[in-house]
């Protein structure tokens, strides 16, 4: 994963933002995009993430140049020569490695609630044969539970009740406003996700985006921004 340090990009975006949709120039986010594919041995394909539940598997026309962007939230690949790229500036990036394959996910609070990590983990096993228990996943640094306030509306999405009252995941804090308001601990609902479709492995989720500005993006944090990203690929 990467993180602010190591691109060419200056201002809001400094350095290594690879976000082609935030204002930054197009030949810095090229030339760091570069970096990564040169860093990786292999030709990054990113997605145009919609906060949806969508996976795509990967071929060897994505990595056309002119390719279009594929519309999806994850995505899966079987071939040395793609690397998964998921972009990010708070939510929560996933990545996959199993035997024959590996993947990534972008899970926010919308993408994982409608099954994103579900998904992909389905996803992958598919296309590369193999069983839930021989997949590893890695959390990437997102907002972490401190940070991550959230209203009602979120609580729903996961089926909690939304009462003045804390869980394991949503700690009840309101806001200097007096409305009610939680404390979401998104690596926390993602592993739990992970358990619940047989992972065994999983690993990370300790670095908090928002907290630390020197070495990451935070979109709740300064809203003109970079994105990170998380990447992988078969060696």
């Amino acid at each position: 994963m990467s993180t602010r340090a190591g691109g060419c990009s200056v201002g809001p975006f400094a350095s290594m933002n690879v976000g082609a949709a935030v204002q930054d120039d197009p030949a810095a986010v090229a030339e760091n995009r570069l970096r990564l594919d040169q860093a990786l041995g292999s030709k990054a394909v990113f997605l145009q993430q919609i906060h949806g539940s969508e996976v795509v598997v990967l071929n060897s026309a994505h990595a056309l140049a002119g390719a279009p962007t594929p519309i999806a939230d994850a995505s899966v690949s079987t071939s040395p020569g793609l690397a998964v790229a998921i972009q990010v500036a708070d939510c929560l990036p996933v990545l996959f490695a199993a035997p024959g394959g590996v993947a990534g996910a972008h899970a926010g609070w919308r993408g994982l609630a409608g099954g994103v990590l579900e998904n992909t983990v389905q996803a992958l096993c598919q296309a590369a044969g193999c069983k839930p228990s021989q997949v590893q996943a890695w959390l990437g640094a997102c907002i972490g539970p401190e940070a991550f306030e959230v209203g009602p509306e979120v609580l729903q999405a996961f089926g909690v009740e939304p009462v003045a009252a804390s869980n394991a995941y949503f700690v009840f804090r309101p806001n200097a406003a007096g409305e009610a308001r939680w404390r979401a601990d998104l690596a926390g609902l993602a592993r739990q996700r992970l358990l619940g479709v047989g992972l065994k492995h999983i690993s990370g989720g300790a670095w908090c985006t928002f907290k630390d500005d020197s070495r990451f993006f935070s979109y709740r944090r300064e809203r003109i921004c970079g994105r990170m990203v998380a990447a992988i690929c078969l060696a």
